[in-house]
């Protein structure tokens, strides 16, 4: 026997509610995995067999999950219902009548590089430049098409009839022939060939129609237009059919859910019935209280409010810091302290907006010795196109770094195969030289005369480069490689969502170069690429006890942490710029605040920065408005919101707790009261101001404490001060000093 007294009563209601349709609005944390595993073994109980429910969902760690739940509840009885993704479910009815549509039962499913392999030899039989017509570009088309279910015709219809689009048009018509001619789908044709299966074969509609009797879809907000139409033909007359989502969770129009397909649910299905969960079991009262308040500003949204039987909880907490390294170094330092107070580094998560943001954060984290891991990404200097420019420095800089240059011969693409990269390295170890010497002697390696020309090419360009190495400081150097090599040309051929992050990623390379720059004036190119060695070496962090966690906000759905910050919380950072003139864009940027701050279970770090070095540009951005729209009773410190007044700490800071005021991070007042001093000069700090400091001035730094200057070189700017903090000295420049003057 089902207990369902374990359920709250509107969980109970959507569990019972058995017949027709049923859209169950479930708010973050309110147990909707509990609602749809309890109401499959509801339906068993009343009778109905398990191989007549078919409960999606998107993901495979989701469609495992229910699994598992139905089976705790059914016993081996739940296996036989259909609990599985999007995908998953097509290719099993595919499975079964593909046949119908021309292809063998065999066919094989595609995946990206297998797709990317066709599209270029579909564009070389068609002799259409690979410049012209980025591979990666032709297949965005090609998904986007196939998701909005456009055949190339009505695709071309819909793009506009112009001599570019036509080409994008044949060389669509012509993937889809190759791949039918290869008896092969690629991972979009799992929903189109299904659903042109069941609405051209009556009869095999029906069979599903009549085997699934009820029918369960869990995040239906991410749904898409042929994932929707899916779920209708399959829904048939019966109309049992119950979606679970949330609309304020729609975070995924980008790649093309559409939030219409939950809100129109009830058009859709008149005779629906809608329940609310909105008993959250998650938070605490204070962050539902924010993500509320945050939420409502939404206009395209269905009523609902978040609520708990848990305590308040703390205040949101709320830093304002002068600049991007600032803010770093107290998501880092506050994560540690939350370690030290027996917080597991595993219920800690650093949320952003956007990859770029990561390198920063990273870099604080190694220098602080937090141990972290990025999910849903690659470290920052791991990333290919990171990794790619790295390689291209380490080449030079070394030239026996064969594994470099092996990596970079052909990035971007050159032209040059491996079959001439093996006849090179062959070269070279006949004659025990390194590779670049093969390179640079291709003349002599036997090559055919397209190669010899091309490694040729090559050559002269790593020539051009190493003379460049020597003659310019690293910042402009870098800018040099880039352009020489052509590698954010190539990227920006293929305008996709991918490249585009990626450029982004390489501007913010740009700036991890200025930013050495800046602070080692007499640094080269070798020391940068020493420094980036030390960044990149998270495996020498001790991982024992667990990791904090960082990841883009998309990335964090479906997760909980107990602790969670959001870093970058400015009007053109998240929001991201071109969602400040478009309304929708602006909801769903909001959508995604909204997840962020529903992640967090018993504390929620905002943070922002008075200026931001972000893709290689220096910007100062207003507080976003999300912040603004939580009440000031929410936050604490809330009543001076929107002023840089705390105290930065140094980028180099490895050891050190910040003081402490109430468990909170401090800010001027709050290290003033600590210390029982008084404060000189820090108002014109806050305002951009230079401290002047002589020899036996008190001063307060964040994570060494107390000191005393002992030393004080130059003037003006350029003064540099070396401070004793009880028996450890450090120097600093007076322009950035880390330091506020105190008198006792």
């Amino acid at each position: 026997m089902i207990d369902l007294s374990r359920l709250n009563p509107p969980q109970r209601a959507a569990v019972a509610c058995t017949e027709g349709p049923l859209l169950v609005l479930a708010g973050a944390g309110s147990g909707k995995t509990r609602v749809l595993t309890y109401r499959v073994a509801h339906l068993m109980e009343m009778g109905v067999p398990a191989w007549k429910i078919l409960a999606i969902t998107f993901t495979n760690k989701a469609a495992r999950e229910m699994a598992d739940r139905v089976r705790q509840l059914t016993g081996e009885a739940g296996d036989e219902a259909w609990i599985s993704t999007f995908h998953a479910c097509c290719a099993r009815i595919l499975r079964r009548d593909i046949e119908k549509l021309g292809y063998k039962r065999q066919f094989a499913i595609y995946d990206a590089d297998d797709s990317m392999t066709v599209i270029k030899s579909v564009l070389k039989a068609m002799n259409l430049s690979d410049k012209e017509y980025p591979p990666r570009a032709v297949r965005a088309a090609i998904s986007d098409a196939k998701n909005r279910m456009l055949s190339p015709k009505e695709w071309l219809l819909d793009a506009g009839d112009d001599a570019r689009n036509r080409k994008y048009s044949e060389v669509y018509a012509e993937y889809e022939k190759a791949l039918r001619g290869n008896n092969a789908l690629d991972f979009d044709d799992l929903l189109i060939r299904t659903l042109e299966l069941l609405s051209q074969n009556p009869p095999v509609l029906e069979y599903y129609q009549r085997r699934f009797e009820y029918i369960l879809v869990d995040e239906y907000q991410d749904t898409n237009a042929a994932q929707y139409e899916l779920v209708r033909l399959l829904a048939g007359t019966k109309h049992n059919l119950c979606v679970v989502g949330d609309d304020d969770q729609s975070i995924y129009g980008w790649r093309g859910a559409d939030i219409r397909n939950i809100l129109d649910f009830e058009k859709d299905f008149p005779e629906a019935k809608v329940v609310k969960l909105e008993q959250n079991y998650r938070s605490t009262g204070n962050i539902l209280d924010a993500a509320n308040q945050v939420i409502a500003h939404n206009r395209g949204r269905k009523e609902k409010a978040l609520w708990t039987e848990a305590g308040a909880g703390e205040r949101i907490a709320l830093y304002h810091a002068l600049d991007e390294r600032d803010e770093a170094a107290f998501v880092a330092q506050m994560a540690r302290k939350l370690m030290g107070q027996g917080e597991r580094p595993g219920e800690i998560a650093v949320l952003y907006r956007t990859n770029a943001q990561s390198r920063v954060l990273e870099e604080a984290f190694v220098r602080g010795g937090v141990p972290y891991r990025v999910y849903g990404g690659q470290k920052f200097y791991e990333r290919k196109e990171i990794k790619d420019l790295i390689c291209y420095m380490r080449a030079l800089v070394n030239p026996d770094d064969d594994v470099s240059l092996r990596r970079i011969v052909n990035e971007p693409r050159r032209g040059i195969g491996e079959a001439t990269i093996e006849q090179l390295a062959s070269y070279a170890a006949q004659n025990e030289l390194p590779l670049m010497s093969a390179v640079l002697d291709a003349d002599a390696a036997g090559l055919s005369s397209r190669a010899r020309k091309l490694v040729g090419e090559f050559g002269e360009l790593m020539v051009d480069l190493t003379d460049a190495m020597y003659e310019q400081r690293p910042g402009e150097f870098v800018r040099t490689l880039i352009d020489r090599t052509g590698y954010v040309r190539a990227l920006e051929a293929a305008r996709t969502p991918e490249n585009e992050s990626r450029i982004e990623n390489i501007k913010e390379l740009e700036g991890a170069v200025a930013e050495f720059e800046r602070l080692n004036p007499e640094g080269g190119l070798s020391d940068f690429l020493e420094n980036v060695a030390l960044v990149s070496d998270a495996d020498a962090v001790d991982e024992a006890g667990g990791s904090v966690t960082l990841m883009t906000l998309h990335s964090a759905k479906g997760l909980e942490f107990d602790c969670v910050f959001l870093p970058g919380m400015e009007d053109g950072v998240f929001p991201l710029s071109r969602a400040l003139y478009d309304d929708d864009q602006l909801e769903e940027e909001r959508r995604l605040a909204y997840v962020g701050i529903t992640r967090a279970k018993k504390r929620l770090f905002l943070s922002h920065a008075r200026t931001r070095m972000l893709y290689n540009a220096r910007s100062a951005n207003p507080l976003s408005r999300f912040v603004g729209e939580i009440p000031a009773r929410l936050i604490a410190d809330s009543s001076q919101r929107g002023e840089s007044r705390r105290v930065p700490p140094p980028s180099h800071a490895r050891t050190g707790a910040a003081p402490r005021a109430g468990g909170r991070a401090l800010g001027i007042e709050g290290v003033q009261k600590g210390y029982g001093g008084k404060f000189v000069g820090s108002q014109a700090r806050a305002l951009g101001g230079v401290a002047l400091f002589r020899n036996g001035d008190r001063v307060i730094h964040r994570a060494f404490g107390r000191g005393e200057v002992v030393g004080v070189e130059g003037e003006g700017a350029d003064q540099k001060v070396t401070v004793d903090f009880g028996g450890r000295t450090r120097t600093f420049s007076a322009s950035i000093a880390p330091i506020i003057k105190v008198e006792t």
